[in-house]
């Protein structure tokens, strides 16, 4: 495990890795947890699954623990999640109560060792109310919020609210999703890992196999969005856009994702998308399991544009994943997605299918800009969003917190040099 580290100097430098140990180096023996609500299925779980033998690696006691529930939790926490991110949504008492009885159980479960820990992380709303079921607590625990509540719907926020506001900080991905809580909060953009194997480098061999598997034609320009059928993914409007480009051009879409544990909606979004796809023999809708990285790096690496179309979006770690491997990534004009695309540069920013279908149809006549794009993309996320990064911000953060000096500003990124 303390060779783990070392594989990320090629694409770190070997300064960054000194760094990370100096670092680590202040807290050997630290004893921290984080705590989600579901080891496959989304970006938490992807850097999860690489940070936790990270921090193991550099001397760090670091356990990841899941929250679970009956299917009125699940219920629960995605329509909380949903009106978080806006939407206008009522949740009955019998919803909440399931919600903080799966909290109860898991603090029952997992008490003792939230007790003894000397940081904890509670990544998103399902697992939040674990604070205040945890009054021997001996640690700093902090919320780390993936999720954009720019706007959030009031009453479920204010629910909220009172769950979080006991935490001694709070982290967002980005400025702007930060709410008023009596606490300070950081700032920490999420990764990529570049060694795994959605990142990886693959042979060609491997990427025409899965073209072959899939009946894509090498030959026509190929437009790819990766994402979980989420209605805020807005796949239907990607499957537009795609439309209006084919009127002008010969054009394949594949849409390519798979669900979450605790995402209960992903089922009929799926139903609606294969409803809009109709019988369209260019168009591949593809319910992949989640295991299925080297697959969605294939077809990453087979796609001419990547669309990340989103209405709202914590960050769309698949723009940051397109632009790894020098795509132009289309993207929502919302969220993290703004961290990662700047228009003209790494991509394009925009708000409707008609927005959409009009830079594809501009870049796919104009070849070298895609290539342009492609090459600023890769150096923009390996400056500021791979996993070593990321490694960076939490060493930095639990040593101010371990430290009690809760004014330092490691975590204060700055994105306003664009490529």
């Amino acid at each position: 495990m303390a060779e783990l580290l070392d594989l990320y100097a090629d694409f770190a430098g070997p300064d960054v890795i000194r760094q990370l140990r100096q670092l680590a180096s202040n807290i050997q023996g630290i004893r921290v947890i984080h705590v989600n609500s579901t080891r496959e299925g989304g970006g938490v779980a992807e850097i999860l699954h690489k940070m936790v033998p990270l921090m193991q690696s550099l001397g760090i006691d670091v356990r990841w623990e899941v929250i679970t529930g009956d299917p009125d939790f699940y219920q629960c926490t995605k329509a909380m999640h949903n009106a978080l991110q806006g939407n206008r949504i009522e949740i009955s008492r019998r919803h909440l109560d399931a919600y903080e009885a799966a909290n109860r159980a898991f603090v029952k479960e997992y008490g003792p060792a939230l007790d003894e820990a000397d940081v904890v992380f509670i990544h998103d709303p399902q697992p939040a109310a674990a604070l205040g079921l945890s009054p021997e607590r001996k640690g700093k625990w902090v919320w780390r919020c993936h999720i954009d509540i720019s706007h959030p719907h009031r009453p479920v926020w204010n629910y909220l609210r009172r769950h979080v506001s006991g935490y001694d900080a709070s982290i967002f991905s980005m400025q702007r999703f930060a709410q008023n809580l009596p606490h300070i909060q950081y700032l920490m953009p999420p990764s990529i890992d570049p060694l795994s194997d959605k990142n990886c480098s693959l042979p060609e061999s491997e990427i025409n196999a899965v073209r072959e598997k899939y009946r894509i034609d090498p030959g026509i320009p190929m437009l790819l969005q990766i994402s979980r059928f989420d209605r805020f993914k807005d796949p239907v409007g990607v499957i537009m856009a795609y439309r209006l480009v084919k009127k002008a051009m010969p054009i394949q879409l594949v849409l390519a994702g798979g669900g979450a544990s605790d995402d209960p909606e992903g089922a009929s979004v799926l139903e609606e998308v294969r409803l809009a796809a109709g019988d369209d023999p260019n168009i591949r809708i593809l319910n992949l399991p989640p295991d299925a990285h080297r697959e969605i790096n294939a077809l990453q690496r087979a796609s001419d544009i990547v669309i990340q179309k989103s209405i709202k979006e914590g960050f769309g770690l698949t723009v940051s994943e397109a632009m790894w491997k020098e795509k132009p990534v289309i993207g929502g004009d919302v969220g993290g997605i703004r961290l990662q695309i700047h228009d003209y540069h790494t991509g394009f920013l925009v708000t409707t299918p008609e927005g959409a279908a009009l830079r594809i149809r501009y870049l796919l006549h104009n070849r070298e800009m895609i290539k342009s794009m492609g090459v600023k993309g890769r150096e923009f996320v390996a400056e500021n969003f791979l996993l070593t990064r990321h490694l960076r911000d939490y060493l930095a953060l639990i040593i101010t917190l371990v430290s009690g000096r809760q004014d330092e500003q490691y975590l204060r990124v700055d994105f306003g040099n664009a490529p």
